[in-house]
C-alpha cells in the first residue's frame, strides 16, 4: 500500500476496528496530539478531520510527530509489501538496515542500487511517502526506542548499538522525537544488562504463524558447529564488524512475537541482528493475503487450512546459504549437512568470547567460513568432488573480490542469471538461493523431484513444465506454494 493507494475512509475504518491485518500497511498521524499510532492502538480513535493516514513510520518522523507511547511504532513488524513491482525499494531498505546507509549519503546507496540518487528518492516518496535518509534516521530511533524500552543496556551502548555517530546525536534524536530525554522512557526490565550473559528482545508479526514447521525445516538443514535446534529453539554462531557471539530463537507461546536473546563479545550492531532475524524466519510477509491467494487452488486448498501460517524460511547470510545449497546438489539433506560440518571444522574461526554455558547447552563453536578461507583450500579431504569443490572455490573468489557480489539485481530473473553464471550453480539452485537468501516471494525451483512427488497422482507425476504451468496461478508468491508443497501435513518431506 504506497502513498497514492491510501484511501482515507478505508483506512479510518480500519483504524476504528483496530484490525491487526493493517498491522504495518498504514499509520495514523493525529494532528490534535502530534503523535502517530499503529492501526492497532489501544487509545480512543481520534476524529477522522485530525488524522493523517501514512505509508510509513518514517514519513510520520519527517513530519514531525512522535511514536505512541502505548502502540509503539517501534515493535510493529516492517511495512509488508503486497505485490511485486517494488523491488528497488525493498532491496534499498534491506541495504539500509544491513548498515549500509551510515554516511547518509543517497548518492552512494543509488551507485549500489545501480540507479540515480533522484530517481530513488522519487520511489521512495512515492512508496513510502518519504526520503532513503528519513528512514534510515526513524529506523535508528525506533530501534533505540526498542532496546530502551526491552533491555537494560546503557544509554551510551543504545546509542551504539542502534547506529548513532555519538551519545551526543542518539540524545538529540530521541529529545526531538519524544520530547524528553532517553533515560526517562525506561521501564522495569527483565532482561539482562550484559552482551555476555544476553539481551533480549521482541520480533512481532502478524499472525498466523507455522512455528512448528519453520523449526522443523531449520532443524534438518543446521550446520554442525555453527547453528543448532533444540526443544524448539534455533540458536547460531555470528560475527559482525569483529564481534563474535550467539543468537538464540524461540517463539513465545501466546504471543505475536518470538524472542531473540543476543550473546556477545561486546556491543554488536544490533539493527543488523534483527533485519536478518526477521528475514531469516520471514517475519514481514503479509501472509494472511498469501494464504488466501494460495487457498484459491484446490490444490493447495487443504494445505493451507491445515498449516495456515506457513512461512519460507530465509538465510542468515548470503555466502552461508549458498555454499550449504551448493553441497546439497544431488544428495540428501543428511548427507550435506555432513559436508557442511566438514567444511566448518576445516576452515571455521572457532568462536571468541565467554560464552561457556551457551557452548554446552548448544554445541555451538565456530563461526561460518568466510570467502578468504575458502577460495584457495583443498576440499578434497572433506569428500567433495573436485567439479564441488572447483564450484564453491570460484564462488568464493567471487564474493571476496566483489563486497557486493550478492547485490540484488534490477529484476529476479537478472538475479537467477547472475548466479547461474557461477560454475556449478544451475537454474534449480538459483532459485533456491533466490527463495531464501534474496527473499524473492517468486522463486520456484520448478525442477525439484520433492515438488513434482507432492503433486503425483495415480496417473503419474507433473513434469517440470507442466509444474511450472500449475504454479502460474500462485503467482506472485510461487516461493510459499513451494513450501506447501514440500511441507506435508505436520510432516516435512526430505527435499534440500
Amino acid at each position: 500500500m504506497n502513498q497514492q493507494e491510501l484511501d482515507r475512509e478505508v483506512c479510518y475504518r480500519a483504524l476504528l476496528t483496530r484490525d491487526a491485518r493493517f498491522d504495518g500497511q498504514f499509520y495514523t498521524a493525529v494532528l490534535s496530539t502530534g503523535i502517530y499510532c499503529r492501526p492497532i492502538c489501544p487509545a480512543r480513535p481520534p476524529k477522522i478531520e485530525n488524522c493523517i493516514f501514512l505509508p510509513s513510520a518514517a514519513a510520520a518522523h519527517q513530519m514531525g510527530f512522535r511514536p505512541c507511547l502505548r502502540c509503539r511504532p517501534e515493535v510493529n513488524p516492517a511495512k509488508q509489501r503486497t505485490q511485486v513491482g517494488s523491488n528497488l525499494v525493498d532491496h534499498a531498505l534491506r541495504w539500509i538496515t544491513e548498515g549500509a546507509f551510515d554516511d547518509d549519503c543517497v548518492e552512494h546507496l543509488a551507485e549500489r542500487l545501480g540507479v540515480s540518487g533522484r530517481h530513488l528518492r522519487r520511489l521512495f516518496t512515492r512508496e513510502l511517502g518519504t526520503t532513503p535518509i528519513a528512514v534510515a534516521q526513524a529506523q535508528r530511533v525506533l530501534l533505540a526506542k526498542k532496546m530502551i524500552m526491552e533491555t537494560t543496556l546503557s544509554m551510551t551502548d543504545v546509542a551504539i548499538a542502534a547506529g548513532f555517530g555519538s551519545v551526543r546525536r542518539f540524545n538529540d534524536a530521541m529529545q526531538r522525537n519524544y520530547g524528553r530525554a532517553p533515560k526517562t522512557m525506561r521501564h522495569t526490565s527483565t532482561s539482562n544488562g550484559n552482551m555476555a550473559t544476553g539481551i533480549t528482545l521482541k520480533l512481532p508479526f502478524t499472525p498466523p504463524y507455522d512455528w512448528e514447521a519453520m523449526i522443523d525445516f531449520l532443524a534438518g538443514r543446521a550446520i554442525p558447529g555453527v547453528e543448532a535446534v533444540d526443544a524448539g529453539k534455533y540458536a547460531r554462531s555470528f560475527q559482525l564488524d569483529g564481534v563474535h557471539g550467539i543468537v538464540e530463537v524461540q517463539q513465545e507461546r501466546e504471543t505475536n512475537h518470538l524472542l531473540a536473546t543476543i550473546h556477545a563479545t561486546e556491543v554488536p550492531p544490533i539493527g543488523i541482528i534483527v533485519a536478518r532475524l526477521r528475514r531469516l524466519f520471514d517475519l514481514d510477509a503479509n501472509i494472511g493475503m498469501i494464504d488466501a491467494h494460495l487457498s484459491a487452488d484446490p490444490r493447495l486448498a487443504a494445505r493451507v487450512r491445515e498449516r495456515p501460517g506457513l512461512r519460507v524460511p530465509g538465510s542468515w547470510d548470503l555466502f552461508e546459504l549458498t555454499v550449504r545449497a551448493v553441497l546439497g546438489q544431488q544428495i540428501s539433506v543428511a548427507a550435506a549437512t555432513t559436508l557442511s560440518g566438514r567444511l566448518v571444522a576445516t576452515l571455521g574461526e572457532p568462536l571468541k568470547g565467554d560464552f561457556a554455558a551457551t557452548l554446552e547447552k548448544t554445541g555451538i563453536s565456530m563461526i561460518f567460513p568466510l570467502p578468504a578461507a575458502v577460495m584457495t583450500a583443498n576440499l578434497t579431504p572433506i569428500g567433495l568432488t573436485r567439479a564441488r569443490e572447483k564450484a564453491l572455490q570460484s564462488l568464493a573468489t567471487a564474493v571476496h573480490e566483489d563486497r557486493f557480489f550478492f547485490q540484488p539485481q534490477p529484476s529476479p530473473n537478472k538475479t537467477i542469471e547472475k548466479l547461474c553464471e557461477l560454475p556449478g550453480i544451475g537454474p534449480w539452485t538459483a532459485h533456491y538461493i533466490a527463495m531464501r537468501g534474496y527473499r524473492d516471494p517468486d522463486a520456484f525451483p520448478h525442477s525439484d523431484l520433492g515438488l513434482l512427488r507432492a503433486l503425483e497422482t495415480k496417473n503419474g507425476r507433473p513434469t517440470p513444465a507442466e509444474l511450472l504451468a500449475i504454479a502460474e496461478a500462485w503467482r506472485p508468491w510461487r516461493a510459499y506454494g513451494a513450501m506447501r508443497l514440500w511441507v506435508q501435513p505436520k510432516i516435512l518431506t526430505a527435499t534440500r
